[in-house]
């Protein structure tokens, strides 16, 4: 699974790009900002300020879920749905960043829900 972290091949995502602040679609509307990236390979992922659409919750979506990278509109569109982001495991900045078990956890819930 391992495709699910890095960046597609037509996410469109040009290496090096700074995402901070990019806002985020799911298939049915808007989710949030962009807090932080990271494009390490196998490991790439962005973190989402939910805002309050979770109430001030922070969602970690791995590189592999993005669509497409719009730099123009600074816009990112993911492939799923809110309810499904809603559903992944909670992110917590100091307890997850850079926890291995925790990205394992994201991987198997996007895994499984993957519909290419």
């Amino acid at each position: 699974m391992s495709e699910l972290w890095n960046y597609g091949p037509d996410s469109r995502y040009p290496a090096g790009a700074r995402l901070i602040g990019f806002k985020v679609e799911a298939t049915d509307g808007h989710i949030g900002k962009v807090d932080e990236h990271t494009e390490d390979v196998g490991s790439s992922y962005i973190v989402v300020d939910t805002g309050p659409w979770i109430f001030g919750k922070e969602v970690l979506l791995p590189a592999g879920t993005i669509e497409r990278v719009d730099m123009e509109g600074e816009k990112i569109h993911v492939s799923r749905s809110k309810e499904q982001i809603k559903d992944a495991p909670e992110y917590e900045k100091d307890k997850h960043r850079g926890d291995a078990s925790y990205l394992g956890r994201v991987g198997d819930y996007y895994g499984h829900d993957h519909h290419n």
